[in-house]
């Protein structure tokens, strides 16, 4: 009652006992739709203030969950999220990786497959630990969007960086166009493990470019077969990941019956 109290005009009492007056209706119904909205632009008015406020908050929020290299785990959360829709990743041998220690994972490659990211989000949530990509680009630079979900530059003092700090980091072989085949593996990058005593471990990945299905296989980490002090120890350690990738993909099969409709990507093997 109060409220329409203030809306509605009510009587004088002066004018009680007296002639009564002959109010006009429209200047009431102004008065009326003059009040209304007033109080319609003060609830849009606190209403906007309240998201604003809000959305303030989120963004200073996320800058400063921020780390060194520019990820933020929030966004991170949420595109691991939208990745299952995409990807069903089944993970094995993530028991070989190290607990809290650094580990350079090397993984196949095929091309448009986006393995390492998706190979990042899989190993993240099995070990529950961040886990970071090397977001190779073949035409582009590393773009702000790539730093914000855990992509490191193709570079050796970056990737140290981040093994110096404990980082897991996927590294992804040369993209191929072979649903069997591994890339090169890049030499220079081994050696940012070598630098600073990281251990480095081999990884295939089986995907389809038609269904969820994918699969993640990590294995116990790979050894240069001889201790050299020279620069062929990186170059012998990124053969040596790239054969047991490759090993690692025989294993896990889905070729079986040898018909040329399983090297189609439809059957599972990539793409």
């Amino acid at each position: 009652m109060a409220e329409l109290a203030d809306v509605l005009p009510m009587p004088n009492r002066s004018d009680v006992g007296s002639e009564p007056q002959s109010p006009s209706i429209g200047g009431a119904v102004s008065d009326v739709n003059r009040r209304i909205g007033g109080l319609v632009s003060a609830i849009a008015s606190t209403a906007t203030s309240g998201v604003r406020s809000a959305t303030s908050r989120l963004t200073q929020e996320s800058r400063d969950a921020t780390d060194d290299w520019g990820c933020d785990p929030v966004l991170v959360r949420n595109m691991m999220m939208l990745a299952q829709l995409r990807w069903d990743v089944s993970t094995g041998g993530d028991h070989h990786l190290p607990k809290r220690r650094g580990a350079l994972v090397v993984v196949n490659s095929p091309r448009l497959s986006r393995s390492s990211i998706f190979t990042a989000f899989a190993i993240s949530e099995a070990i529950d630990r961040p886990v970071r990509f090397v977001a190779k680009r073949e035409l582009l630079p590393v773009t702000p969007f790539d730093r914000r979900i855990g992509g490191l530059r193709d570079h050796p003092d970056e990737i140290a960086g981040a093994l110096r700090a404990d980082e897991v980091v996927v590294l992804g072989a040369a993209p191929t166009n072979g649903l069997r085949s591994v890339g090169t593996v890049d030499h220079v990058l081994i050696g940012a493990a070598l630098a600073t005593s990281t251990r480095v471990f081999p990884a295939a990945t089986t995907s389809s470019p038609f269904a969820r299905r994918a699969r993640v296989e990590i294995g116990s980490a790979s050894h240069p077969p001889r201790k050299r002090r020279g620069p062929l120890t990186e170059l012998e350690l990124a053969d040596r990941v790239r054969s047991e990738v490759h090993d690692l993909l025989n294993e896990m099969g889905d070729l079986g019956t040898g018909t040329p409709l399983d090297w189609l990507p439809l059957a599972g093997g990539g793409n």
